[in-house]
Formats: structure tokens, sequence, C-alpha cells
């Protein structure tokens, strides 16, 4: 690979507390301020605590429009139901993709889970739709861990799948519109890894656990809790040294329009999102499905 061509991190940043919800307490790789550097990524956030009085209030009822939320359980559980009348849990190593939409009202209650104890972890990702989709018809993917492949690659690297394709081995989430790829990355001391990526596609990285080299041989090592956004090229490589590392790597094609955001909702104008405020609150926010509030 020609070296000039390797990704540098352009923007290094700790997460930030927050609480959210009913009073969740989780940490915020990303946001609302960080918009449009991340396009087509939204928000990024880490939940993780042995206190469920951090967790158990959880995210009652309330809508979505405009986007796909993905939920990625690495311990404990939630509770999830919505007004398409889809119910179910997800489970420690479990994805939900969920894509809004033209509206889905929906509540998820973190838990306990007996073999974690009281642990709680896990990633929640909001990814944006361009404007020709996000009134297309809501969509649930509940994604069992089995379904999930997990690969080992060269140079030493594990691989978990959940959307995109790694050496020939495709993860389950398909047929979205800003063609994601979606990993989770763990790299044993001094194993090394690389990955190559679409020029114009947004790259981002979050070490959860360890630390490693995500610059090339000359780079500091970066901790825990720190997102990576990388620059121009075609690639980037991550070394680990005597620790190891675990990260979700996740990718996506820019859309490039306008964001109007305000809670839990985004559209590209002012103007829609008054509308679908104004639908909320009338009873007819919901096209497909039935208003779980009513």
């Amino acid at each position: 690979m020609d070296m000039d061509r390797q990704k540098q991190a352009t923007w290094i940043s700790g997460s930030k507390p927050t609480l959210e919800g009913a009073g969740v307490h989780l940490k915020r790789a990303f946001g609302y301020n960080e918009v449009p550097m991340l396009d087509p990524f939204l928000l990024l956030d880490h939940f993780g605590s042995n206190n469920p009085r951090d967790y158990l209030a959880g995210f009652p009822w309330h809508p979505h429009r405009g986007i796909e939320t993905i939920t990625y359980m690495l311990h404990g559980q939630t509770e999830h139901g919505d007004s398409m009348g889809n119910k179910g849990v997800i489970y420690p190593g479990y994805v939900q993709w969920m894509t809004a939409g033209s509206g889905i009202i929906h509540q998820e209650m973190p838990k306990p889970y007996k073999p974690d104890g009281h642990l709680l972890s896990g990633f929640q990702l909001w990814a944006n739709l361009p404007a020709s989709d996000k009134m297309m018809d809501p969509r649930y993917r509940d994604v069992h861990k089995d379904e999930i492949p997990e690969i080992e690659v060269e140079g030493g690297a594990s691989v978990k799948v959940v959307a995109g394709t790694v050496d020939g081995t495709s993860g389950p989430v398909q047929d979205i519109v800003t063609n994601p790829e979606y990993l989770d990355v763990t790299l044993p001391a001094y194993a090394k890894f690389t990955r190559e990526f679409p020029e114009d596609h947004k790259v981002f990285a979050f070490v959860f656990d360890g630390e490693g080299k995500f610059d090339g041989k000359n780079a500091s090592k970066v901790g825990e809790e720190t997102l990576l956004v990388f620059g121009d090229g075609d690639f980037i490589e991550v070394s680990a040294s005597q620790k190891p590392v675990r990260f979700i790597l996740v990718s996506g094609r820019p859309i490039g329009e306008p964001v109007a955001w305000y809670g839990p909702i985004v559209m590209n104008t002012d103007e829609e999102l008054h509308v679908a405020f104004q639908e909320y609150e009338n009873g007819t926010f919901i096209k497909h499905g039935s208003d779980p509030e009513a």
C-alpha cells in the first residue's frame, strides 16, 4: 500500500458524560455539536455501568423520524417495544437496527442480565437518512449474536462484522442506503489491523478497551473512551503493543444535505421539523402501525 494514502486522525476526542431518557447515565462520543463532521452519522453514545440506578429508568416511549438507530449490546439487556408491534429483548452480542423513516414511537428499557451481574454496556449510533428516504416505511431488524460472523484477519485481529464485508465475509445488516460498515475489532498484544475504505466514505473508530496506535508506527497510543475521526486517504492501520485493544470501526457514504435536528427527530428543514412535532402532538405522527401511547 502507498503509505502516503494512509488516513490520518483529523480529530481525537474523549467521550463526555451526559444524561438521556428518564435519567440514564452514559458517555457521548459525538452528537449535535459535531454535525456535519461525521456525516452520515449523527450521534454515538457509549453506555456502561455496574450500578442499576444509572440505567434502570431507561428510555420510555418517545418518537423518531428521519434516522436509523443502531443499538449494539455488549453486556446486560434492553427490552424494546414500538408502534409497529415489535417486542423483544436485545441480549449481549445482539444488534438492533431500527429505521425510523416516516415515524416510530418506541421505548428501550435496560435491565440487568443474570450472567453479567449488574453490568450494562453497549452502544447506540444514530445514522442519518437522505431526504429521499426520510419518509420511507419504518423497519426493525433484531440481529441475534449468532448471525454476526467473527473472523480472524491477516495480522491477528478478530473482527465481528455487523455490516459491510471483510475478506469475503458479509455482516447480516444489508441494503442500507449509506452503504455503512460496522465492525467490532479486537487486536491481541502486538497484532496489526489494516482496513481499506472507499475514498469518499467517512470513517471513525471508538476505543472502549485497552490501547492502540491508529496513525501508523509513529503515532501515540490511544486509550479507552476515545473517538478518532479520520481524514482523506484509502486505508487505516491499527497496531497493539503489549496491551490488546478493542474498538468499533464505522464508515459510511456522506449524504451532504442540510440537517435540521431537534431531540429525537432529524429532517432537512425547520419546517419539516415543525410538521413532525405538530403531528406528534395531534396524533397523526405514525403512518404505519399504531400509537402505543394513545
